[in-house]
């Protein structure tokens, strides 16, 4: 991967495999359909669509525990069995259709189909983390496909004198459907793995719906947007209640008794307007996250359909070039995690001698790499000395080296000529303009708001200590000088200074620096 083919999304940090096949088999839904594989056996009838036939859900029902008092008892067994058929924890025979069954025989006295424990019920106990994972990935499928068609009510609602849905009437189209919940996981996810995300903490439900309706340059909200935004929050009230059950999301429903239209607008404006509301009244409106499982889960939907989305630690068997390249466009935190498990068992000297062969460069990318070396370097002791003395006499490194060297209290560094000081000023300038778009997973070439902010105060102290540094600084043989100087221009807090770098700029320009 080149420094200018990046992740679109931040890194992701997962758990281990190990623990994330725990979390799936203890998901509730996946538990039972584990547990109807397990009694699935020659007494077990099913239909032509492979369900379990009437007869048998009061068995399913008690074997799973549910209360048989509960109408939703039945539906939560034949949604399990229907997952376990889908994963191949269950194999079924459908019966043979027969012409001459009497249309009026019930339902159990009409041929029936049989079920087996599926070869794949094995992998549950004696299969590897893995496979547990790609047995629970296809359960998520399953329940995806049943959160994207209509409630029954209004199944219910749009059929016809005939018996027949009318799908105009009900406004479904399963792709758009489909398509609508993707999107809306995916927010959630980007939300999630976002520098300052909320992993660790729940997302309102009209935040999240207001994401997928609201257009990004709309001031205040239309009543008819707000509109919008409810309808889509409470279709995702349905949906998360749904998607809860298998591990994807904790969820916490919306208060039905907050339903009034016009709490919901004056709810909902606030959000869109950035007001903090209580947190009580929050809550009541619906909180989700997803669950470790759960950005396990979406980011691998996201690879299948071709989406680039890196977790952290994947970068552990490349080389140092690729590290420091990609690195380059996380975020401070992400680019340590990943670099602490990109050192973690390799030898000191080898990796720090990679590294810095690896930061070396006058392309753009070169200043972020290089102040990604320097974080990478920033915990080696001893063990790494020898491998940066080495570098003291190179004209990119030697700055670096004598940095890390000098922070050691290290004896006999040689003090660095004037022209390897200029040049270490414009790199690491360079290198803290790109890093201002680097937060959320890019680089610009621009930079961002996040160094302008910070920048001021070290270009001013740079040029307190250097009498005549601009006069210096626009003669450093370095790729960035004149962006460097133009930035300086800009971003320093006295005018007369700021003026004088805009001169050199314009010099280093002129000489084609």
């Amino acid at each position: 991967m080149s420094a200018d083919s990046h992740p679109a999304l931040p890194p992701v940090r997962l758990l281990p495999d190990a623990e994330l096949a725990r979390e799936a088999l203890a998901a509730p839904l996946f538990a039972r359909a584990v547990r109807l594989a397990r009694w699935a056996g020659p007494d077990t009838r099913v239909d032509t669509g492979g369900e379990l036939v009437a007869g048998q859900l009061p068995e399913a029902v008690a074997l799973l525990g549910l209360d048989p008092a509960d109408e939703d008892s039945a539906a939560y067994a034949s949604q399990a069995w229907r997952v376990a058929v889908d994963t191949g924890l269950v194999d079924v025979t459908e019966p043979e259709e027969d012409g001459s069954a009497s249309g009026e025989a019930s339902e159990d006295d009409r041929e029936s189909g049989t079920a087996e424990p599926g070869e794949d019920l094995a992998l549950v106990t004696g299969g590897t983390p893995g496979d547990v994972l790609d047995l629970w990935l296809a359960a998520l499928d399953t329940v995806l496909a049943d959160a994207a068609v209509p409630a029954l009510d209004d199944l219910v609602d749009a059929l016809d004198a005939g018996g027949e849905i009318d799908f105009d009437q009900l406004d479904w189209n399963p792709r758009r459907e489909a398509d609508f919940l993707d999107g809306v996981l995916a927010n959630l996810y980007l939300l999630a793995v976002a520098e300052g995300g909320t992993a660790d903490g729940p997302v309102p439900l009209p935040v999240l719906a207001a994401s997928m309706v609201v257009p990004d340059d709309m001031g205040d909200p239309t009543d008819a947007v707000l509109e919008q935004v409810s309808d889509a929050m409470m279709r995702l009230d349905d949906q998360f209640r749904q998607l809860e059950p298998i591990g994807l999301v904790e969820f916490r429903p919306v208060d039905e008794a907050l339903m009034a239209e016009a709490e919901d607008e004056e709810f909902l404006a606030a959000a869109e307007s950035g007001a903090a509301p209580d947190e009580e009244d929050v809550s009541r409106y619906g909180l989700v996250r997803l669950t470790p499982l759960g950005l396990y889960g979406i980011r691998a939907r996201m690879l299948e359909a071709g989406v680039e989305a890196p977790a952290v630690g994947e970068l552990a068997g490349k080389g140092a070039d690729v590290l420091l390249d990609v690195v380059s466009h996380y975020s401070e935190s992400a680019a340590q995690a990943e670099i602490e498990q990109w050192l973690a068992g390799r030898p000191v000297p080898e990796a720090v001698t990679e590294l810095l062969a690896a930061a070396r460069g006058a392309d753009p990318g070169g200043p972020l790499r290089r102040l990604r070396c320097q974080q990478a370097l920033a915990p080696a002791g001893a063990e790494a000395e020898q491998a940066v003395r080495a570098v003291l006499d190179d004209a990119e490194l030697g700055g670096l080296a004598r940095v890390w060297l000098a922070e050691r209290g290290v004896a006999d560094v040689p003090a660095p000529d004037e022209e390897m000081v200029f040049w270490l000023t414009v790199d690491t300038i360079a290198a803290q303009l790109a890093t201002g778009g680097a937060s959320g997973g890019g680089a610009g070439a621009d930079g961002g708001e996040g160094a302008e902010a910070e920048l001021p105060l070290l270009i001013e102290s740079l040029t307190a200590h250097h009498a005549g540094f601009f006069e210096q600084a626009w003669r450093v043989e370095h790729p960035a000088t004149a962006y460097v100087l133009e930035a300086m221009g800009r971003l320093h807090p006295d005018k007369k200074a700021a003026k004088e770098a805009r001169k050199a700029a314009f010099k280093a320009r002129s000489r084609g620096v």
